[in-house]
């Protein structure tokens, strides 16, 4: 099998570059438990090593671009400066972009590009963040009317609550002057989706602590507290929780 996948995981360490004459006798199958090994235990580097050929096996089976999504998205919390982070972000888009596109009655197909641009909102430019909003929500809604217990989607649905909330009318007239109108949020309906996702999955940290958010974002202090605290004491079972953990204590630091 050709190794001339390699260019499009510039960051491979040369190290595994020898592996690729030896995945030529790998079934699809094979490839993907192999991948999977490591991607649970978040070795997203790794596990493209064996996603990546796949890929060129079967382009289009939307298991794979799941999970070679959640790679991209994984190295970019890895990555140290802005520009590896967006570059990293924009190739996650690509393949959530082309799950969605593939699996119109797969819920978690169509949640994809809401988590991927929930997790490059904070760095992208003023005009792509506006454009991004509608496109969370819409993929959301999407995720929802498949699978209406999904507790990922219902999390962010709770942040994309919040943070549109949390925008002055004078900015948001600004944006909508600039570069087109913003949907509008508010803090209740974070409070009720984020209360829907705990209630769906108890045990993600995430949850809790972008609840406590909401109720610090509306000046409720004790229940932020209580909420952002319980999180803050979970164990840490997915790539992003430790950069969870860190918001949420930078959030606790803000209320004393």
């Amino acid at each position: 099998m050709s190794c001339h996948f390699f260019t499009k995981a510039f960051f491979l360490s040369a190290a595994l570059l020898p592996a690729c004459a030896a995945l030529g006798a790998d079934s699809f199958d094979d490839l993907l438990k192999k991948g999977d090994a490591f991607d649970r235990k978040f070795q997203a580097t790794e596990a493209l090593v064996y996603y990546l050929p796949a890929e060129k096996m079967q382009p289009k089976n939307v298991r794979l671009l799941v999970r070679l999504a959640r790679q991209y998205r994984h190295l970019m919390t890895d990555a140290t400066t802005r520009e590896s982070k967006l570059r990293l972000g924009h190739t996650a888009q690509d393949y959530s972009q082309r799950t969605a596109a593939l699996a119109p009655g797969d819920a978690e197909a169509q949640i994809q590009v809401a988590i991927t641009l929930g997790k490059m909102l904070p760095i992208l430019p003023t005009k792509e963040q506006v454009d991004a909003s509608p496109r969370i929500k819409d993929s959301v809604d999407k995720t929802l009317r498949l699978d209406p217990r999904n507790d990922t989607a219902w999390h962010i649905l709770g942040r994309w609550n919040r943070v549109l909330a949390d925008i002055s009318s004078v900015k948001r007239a600004l944006a909508g002057m600039i570069y087109g109108s913003l949907p509008k949020g508010s803090n209740e309906e974070a409070e009720r989706d984020l209360q829907k996702a705990i209630t769906l999955n108890p045990n993600r940290l995430m949850h809790y602590i972008e609840l406590g958010r909401v109720y610090a974002q509306m000046g409720r202090k004790d229940d932020a507290r209580r909420f952002i605290e319980k999180g803050l004491a979970m164990p840490e079972l997915e790539k992003d929780d430790p950069e969870t953990k860190e918001r949420g204590r930078e959030a606790l630091s803000k209320l004393r």
